[in-house]
C-alpha cells in the first residue's frame, strides 16, 4: 500500500476523529490521529505531513494555540491547516485562525464531499512538492557530478599535455642532434632514445583510442580458442623489462593442464599486462610481484600481488574510474594518464567479468584480481 501521503487528524474527542477518518480513509492515504496538542506536536515530530485538519476547540493547547506553535517550528511551518469548529465565529476570530496559519475552515457538521475535495487538492499540492524536491535533489547532484567530471578533464587535458610534451621535446631534440650530422656511436644511441619516446606515444594514443571507442559502444570483441596461460605468459613479455628494469622479483603460479577460453586474446592479454605495468611501476626497487592463475568452480581468477605502495580504501574504491589517479602515487606514474585501469574494467565487464582491487593500507601492498566467468569462456 502506497501511503507517502500522510494527514494529521487533531480532536479531542474519539467519536469526530473516527467519523473523519470515515470520511477521508482511502488507501493511499495515512492518517495520523492526535487527541490533543501535544500528542499532535509528537506526530509531527515523527512524520512528513501534507495537510493537518486541526479542531479549534480543545482543552489544553487549543487550536490557534497549536497551529501558532507548527508556524514557530522550521519542519511544520509550511504544513497546510484547516480548523474544524463547531460554532461560528466572528471575523474578529477568523483573522486570528488565519493569522495562525489556517488555510481555511470547515463547520460542523462536515459536508464529506467539500471535505474531500479541498483534502484531494492538498494531498495532490504534497505530491507536486515532492517530486519537484526529488526532482531539484536530482539536478543538484548531475550538477556535482558534472562539476567533478569538468574539473577531472582539465586535470586529464594537464596531464596529458605535459606527457606529450616531454616525448615531443625529446623527438624534437633527437631531430636536431642528427641534422649535426654526429658520429656512427651518437646516431646509434639517438635513434634509440627517438624509438623509446615515439613507443610511447603511440601508447598513449592507442589508450586514448581504445577509450573513444569504448565510450562510445565501437569495440568489437575479435574472440577465438585459446588457452589462458598463454595470455599471461604473453602479458608478461611485454611486461618484463619494466619489471627488470626495476629489478622486481616475479614469480608466476599457473595450473599445469590448459585453461581453455573463447574470449578476445588482446584484450585480455591487454588486461594482465596493465596490472602487471602498474605493479611494477608502484612497486619500489627490487619489490616483489606475483601472477597467478586459479581454476575456481565457476569462474578462471587472475591475481597481481605486489608488495608496492599499497591504497587506502578511498583509493581503492576510486582507481577504475576513468582519470583518476592517486594523489600520493602521482610521482610514480612514469607517463601515465590515470585510464589504464578504468580501461581494464571496461574490457572485462565486455568479458562478462570483473576487475577488484585489496590493499591493507598504504605501504603495505596491493591484490589486483581479474574475475572471468567459466561458462563464458566455452565456445559456442
Amino acid at each position: 500500500m502506497n501511503t507517502d501521503v500522510k494527514f494529521l487528524l487533531v480532536d479531542d474527542l474519539p467519536e469526530n476523529l473516527l467519523s473523519l477518518e470515515a470520511l477521508l480513509q482511502r488507501d493511499e492515504l495515512m492518517l495520523l490521529k492526535a487527541r490533543s496538542g501535544d500528542e499532535a506536536l509528537e506526530l509531527l515530530l515523527q512524520h512528513d505531513v501534507a495537510l493537518a485538519l486541526i479542531d479549534v476547540q480543545m482543552p489544553g493547547l487549543n487550536g490557534f494555540e497549536l497551529a501558532e506553535l507548527m508556524r514557530g517550528n522550521e519542519r511544520t511551518r509550511r504544513v497546510p491547516i484547516i480548523f474544524v469548529t463547531a460554532g461560528t465565529h466572528t471575523a474578529e476570530r477568523r483573522f486570528q485562525g488565519y493569522e495562525a496559519g489556517a488555510v481555511d475552515f470547515i463547520q460542523k457538521p462536515i459536508e464529506p464531499d467539500i471535505l474531500r475535495s479541498k483534502a484531494e487538492i492538498f494531498a495532490e499540492l504534497y505530491r507536486q512538492r515532492k517530486m519537484i524536491s526529488e526532482q531539484r535533489d536530482l539536478l543538484e547532484a548531475q550538477t556535482r557530478a558534472l562539476q567533478l567530471a569538468d574539473k577531472r578533464k582539465n586535470e586529464f587535458i594537464g596531464v596529458l599535455v605535459h606527457e606529450l610534451r616531454n616525448p615531443l621535446a625529446a623527438l624534437n631534440g633527437g631531430l636536431k642532434l642528427l641534422s649535426r650530422k654526429p658520429d656512427a656511436g651518437k646516431v646509434e644511441q639517438i635513434h634509440g632514445l627517438m624509438h623509446q619516446q615515439m613507443d610511447h606515444i603511440i601508447r598513449l594514443v592507442d589508450d586514448l583510442l581504445d577509450v573513444s571507442r569504448i565510450t562510445q559502444g565501437k569495440i568489437n570483441l575479435v574472440k577465438s580458442d585459446f588457452d589462458l596461460r598463454d595470455a599471461i605468459h604473453s602479458a608478461l613479455d611485454m611486461t618484463k623489462e619494466a619489471i627488470e628494469e626495476r629489478n622486481h622479483a616475479l614469480s608466476i603460479n599457473v595450473p599445469d593442464q590448459p585453461c581453455m577460453m573463447f574470449a578476445d586474446k588482446v584484450r585480455l592479454t591487454q588486461c594482465v599486462s596493465n596490472l602487471v605495468n602498474n605493479a611494477a611501476k608502484y612497486t619500489p626497487m627490487g619489490g616483489q610481484i606475483e601472477v597467478a592463475l586459479e581454476l575456481l568452480p565457476r569462474t578462471y581468477r587472475i591475481s597481481v600481488t605486489d608488495n608496492g605502495l599499497g591504497l587506502s580504501a578511498e583509493a581503492a574504491g576510486a582507481i577504475f574510474r576513468m582519470f583518476e589517479q592517486v594523489e600520493e602515487h602521482r610521482n610514480h606514474a612514469h607517463g601515465g594518464l590515470g585510464i589504464g585501469l578504468a580501461l581494464v574494467k571496461q574490457l572485462m565487464e565486455l568479458h562478462g567479468g570483473d576487475v577488484s582491487v585489496w590493499s591493507d593500507g598504504p605501504g603495505l601492498g596491493s591484490v589486483f584480481t581479474l574475475e572471468l566467468p567459466i561458462q563464458a569462456a566455452i565456445a559456442p
